[in-house]
């Protein structure tokens, strides 16, 4: 696999383009196309210049309508912007509106948070809410014909990469260098992750709180497969999950990779 292209942004988490990966026919995908990232809350006007030099014409946010409000997208010149939640909870409470009940249980089992985790990888693909989304994605890709589109969450590691898996899937990726980007996260986010166990560590959090914090900081294995394993048992598999449950017709991945990838 390639080493995927970083962004060089100061004020974004995990942002980085799918540029160079390896697609259909050995066809590579396009730079300046398609970037993945945390949040565009609170950016530096050197981060907000270095994405529009970059070619920004399109942000896509995943996030729920609370997360919208507590942490609004900064307006960025000359960028359109859509809300494509794939969740309507908020994904930053632990998947509960009482975060306090949540925080509770984090305190007392240690693996609260990792089976938290697996059971929203699986709402992205069972929920319709997140399927209906999806499909909006990708048509709102099949009209952005040029500039590059940005798609994000909060941290740019679960539902960014719960698209990214579909995306590069319909783009002919294979599974290993898709798992693998999928898992870069953890290098980006390792100061983020440490920084707050730092924080509740001073807080005076104990030790289950803080594996969980740790836990719902970063991307696993174990998540990426209860996905994929939720779709082979409910679906038949990926090709058909997109197909039937995403709407994706044999014209719209076609239009994909050809606006896409690379011409041999």
């Amino acid at each position: 696999m390639n080493q995927p292209i970083v962004l060089p942004l100061s004020t974004v988490r995990n942002p980085r383009d799918l540029g160079g990966y390896i697609g259909a026919d050995g066809r590579k995908i396009k730079r300046h196309r398609l970037i993945r990232s945390g949040k565009i809350h609170d950016l530096s006007s050197e981060d907000k210049n270095a994405l529009q030099q970059y070619g920004l014409h399109t942000i896509i946010d995943l996030r729920s309508p609370l997360e919208r409000k507590t942490y609004p997208d900064d307006p960025i010149a000359h960028t359109k912007h859509y809300d494509y939640s794939v969740s309507t909870e908020d994904n930053t409470s632990g998947g509960t509106n009482d975060i306090e009940a949540a925080f509770a249980l984090y305190r007392k089992d240690q693996y609260a948070g990792f089976k938290m985790m697996c059971n929203r990888y699986r709402d992205y693909v069972l929920k319709e809410h997140a399927q209906h989304s999806m499909h909006k994605i990708l048509e709102l890709l099949v009209n952005a014909r040029e500039g590059a589109t940005l798609y994000h969450c909060s941290e740019g590691k679960d539902r960014t990469g719960y698209v990214t898996l579909i995306l590069l899937y319909i783009l002919g990726v294979d599974l290993e260098t898709i798992r693998q980007d999928y898992l870069w996260s953890n290098y980006l986010l390792t100061d983020y992750r440490a920084t707050r166990d730092q924080m509740f560590a001073k807080r005076g959090e104990n030790l289950n709180f803080r594996a969980n914090m740790r836990t719902l900081g970063s991307v696993m294995d174990a998540f990426l497969d209860t996905t994929l394993i939720t779709i082979d048992q409910e679906f038949g598999g990926l090709d058909q999950f997109i197909s039937e449950q995403l709407d994706v017709t044999p014209e719209l991945k076609a239009t994909l990779r050809e606006l896409y990838l690379e011409k041999n």
